[in-house]
């Protein structure tokens, strides 16, 4: 250690170099970082999902969850196999040790689906790599010029395309509206009038969907592809499709049945401000950068609203980069104000401006080598992991405050005129090694946490994690980079002990005095006041995870079970103009029932997520979030008796529904 004090105080030039590079790498590797809001506490995990077009629950159990579950088990490193049957849909989800990369897993369960025959007409696979927190963006799509089957079309070929091509997307959820199909609705007089079984008009409407390749064609030096068109395209081909020509004249689908434009069955809606609506979900990739992300996503939006039809537009109504900026923001107010208050605490208590701004400085460049650390070990930046960082800033500092005070203190005394940089080596060295095992102590104060597993490590190992790399940064650079920047910055010593100190001292010295002479009656003193923190510890409340402001109410809704679709569409509208009517701090609400596009959150047709987007604070009536809430409650419970009311947030309904199992 010794000879590296030496090192650095002899290449004064190369401390430069080193700083600036630091410097420059420190904020690459902040920029490269990933970023979001919350860290991403869902397990390694492969989920998959499959469609089984009129199965009830009891049949998808049976005939599309049993064959798959007899496959899936035993794969290595499994840890859990959960399934979920409802109607039409199979749920399977499976977890894998922590460390399994997720690559390699989806391998393996692809290699097990393929070997399981499931029944005809149920689809499905893996679902995209992302994680029950990946819902990053969403928006809905408006205007008055468009139906909602053509809204959805607009979605389905046009915008989800487009925003799927983002770096960092795993896929784009299309949710409400109407599909659009043809539907050939048989008369089944006319089927028993012809004879004409409806397998025998399935089998004719599917057989003739279709192109055919008829080989190659010589003509002179050219060679020319030859083949059938036989696609279906519009209304007129599907008619004039033949099911039957044994008699007299071919027999027509247009003979048999009506064909027209319709929808597809709907096993869910989306209601936004008492009227339906088309939405987009847009889920990152599992460990992408949100904040890249939603700035691609943000970009690509600009775009193609440029394109589309007058009198359409694309409202967003959550975006993750606002909670992402909010909270970014707040660590920096924090980090920022600690910086203040660190400058004057040590101008007051050192006495001098230039001392205090030399251990000032290890703040920023600590925090810079923190990110760089963070980067390497693959820790992303979000609230946990950078309150760390916030908790580490007043321990930052002890380390250099003791070099820099004992630099300060070696000039004081020093009578032999000894070169400025020798009296600096000598006092650096001389607290090295309590310095060293002091630092040393705090960070073994959380290696515990580094062994926590589950949900409570991917919580609290990053906040460990970063206490513990800063407070190795702000070591090393007090060790190294601190005397160097001594040398310049610190001028003259004035021989004279601060006026704070000198009045502290004067406190002090009877106050020592007196516990020196009654060191029973300070014991005494000492264990009551340990027992009445151990009261006070007993009545503080408690939870697992910190709750966050997201800016956003999630308004759970629970209906009777055995509910419509189109009742339970009608209870939300009336539901959200009841809210806008006498609710002024709710600006807008979009709400999902049932189950989504994608199938990665089957919900049931009497259950309703309505996101409750709020106007800002200054128009509130109210103080806080909750009385919000409570008036809400209340007003609903009145009005709609027999319905079941829950309030959450987003991303801790998400991080609920993990710790449920749901």
């Amino acid at each position: 250690m010794n000879r590296l004090i030496e090192f650095f105080l002899t290449q004064r030039i190369f401390v430069v170099l080193v700083i600036f590079a630091l410097v420059a790498g420190g904020w690459m590797a902040f920029q490269k970082t990933p970023i979001d809001a919350f860290p991403d506490v869902s397990p390694v995990q492969v989920k998959m999902i499959f469609k089984a077009p009129g199965m009830t629950p009891t049949e998808v159990e049976q005939r599309v969850i049993a064959p798959l579950e007899q496959e899936l088990l035993g794969i290595p490193k499994e840890t859990l196999l959960r399934s979920l049957a409802k109607y039409a849909i199979a749920d399977i989800t499976l977890n894998f040790a922590e460390g399994t990369d997720i690559y390699w897993a989806r391998q393996l369960v692809a290699e097990r689906l393929n070997g399981v025959n499931l029944p005809n007409g149920v689809t499905g696979g893996m679902a995209p790599l992302s994680t029950p927190l990946s819902d990053i963006f969403m928006f809905t799509i408006d205007g008055n010029t468009l139906n909602n089957m053509e809204k959805r079309d607009l979605l389905d070929w046009v915008i989800r395309p487009a925003l799927r091509s983002v770096p960092g997307v795993a896929d784009v959820n299309a949710l409400g509206g109407n599909v659009r199909v043809f539907a050939v609705k048989p008369d089944f007089n006319k089927l028993s009038t012809f004879k004409i079984s409806l397998a025998r008009l399935i089998n004719a409407v599917e057989t003739h969907n279709q192109n055919d390749g008829a080989g190659r064609v010589n003509q002179g030096e050219e060679v020319l592809l030859v083949r059938t068109l036989g696609n279906l395209t519009n209304i007129n081909d599907i008619e004039n499709i033949i099911v039957d020509n044994s008699g007299d004249r071919p027999i027509y689908v247009k003979d048999l049945a009506k064909v027209e434009v319709d929808s597809l069955y709907r096993n869910g809606a989306v209601t936004q401000n008492g009227e339906e609506a088309v939405q987009g979900l847009v889920m990152a990739l599992k460990g992408a950068n949100a904040r890249d992300v939603v700035s691609g996503i943000e970009a690509r939006l600009a775009d193609i609203q440029r394109a589309l039809p007058q009198g359409i537009s694309l409202h967003v109504f959550y975006n993750r980069k606002d909670l992402i900026s909010q909270a970014i923001d707040t660590v920096s107010g924090v980090l920022t104000e600690a910086v203040i208050l660190v400058v004057l605490v040590l101008f007051i208590f050192l006495g001098n401006l230039r001392a205090a701004l030399t251990v000032a400085l290890i703040l920023p460049l600590a925090a810079l080598l923190t990110f760089i650390l963070m980067k390497q070990f693959g820790l992303s930046a979000n609230l946990m992991s950078l309150g760390g960082l916030a908790i580490a800033i007043g321990m930052l500092v002890d380390a250099a405050v003791v070099v820099v005070e004992n630099i300060v203190t070696h000039q004081e005394k020093d009578r032999a005129g000894l070169p400025k940089l020798h009296i600096i080596y000598r006092a650096v060295q001389e607290v090295s090694i309590p310095v060293i095992s002091g630092i040393l102590i705090i960070m073994t104060v959380f290696l515990p946490l580094l062994t926590l597993e589950g949900l409570e490590g991917k919580l609290f190992v990053p906040v460990a994690l970063t206490i513990i790399f800063a407070l190795g940064s702000a070591l090393l650079l007090s060790l190294t980079i601190i005397p160097t920047l001594a040398s310049f910055m610190l001028g003259k010593p004035s021989h004279k002990e601060p006026w704070l100190i000198e009045k502290l001292l004067q406190l002090y010295r009877p106050v020592l005095v007196w516990s020196l002479a009654n060191s029973k009656k300070v014991i005494s003193i000492a264990l009551l006041g340990l027992m009445f923190a151990g009261f006070i510890y007993t009545q503080v409340g408690k939870t697992f995870i910190p709750q966050m402001d997201e800016g956003y109410i999630v308004m759970q809704i629970e209906k009777l079970p055995a509910i419509s679709l189109k009742e339970t569409v009608n209870m939300d509208k009336q539901v959200q103009k009841y809210l806008l009517k006498n609710i002024p701090e709710i600006g807008r609400i979009v709400a999902r029932v049932g189950s989504d596009e994608l199938g990665l959150d089957p919900m049931g047709l009497n259950d309703t997520d309505s996101f409750l987007v709020l106007k800002p604070k200054e128009e509130w009536r109210m103080a806080t979030k909750e009385e919000l809430i409570g008036e809400i409650r209340t007003g609903l419970e009145n009005h709609f008796p027999g319905v079941n009311f829950a309030f959450t947030q987003p991303i801790q309904m998400r991080v609920d529904e993990m710790l449920t199992g749901a």
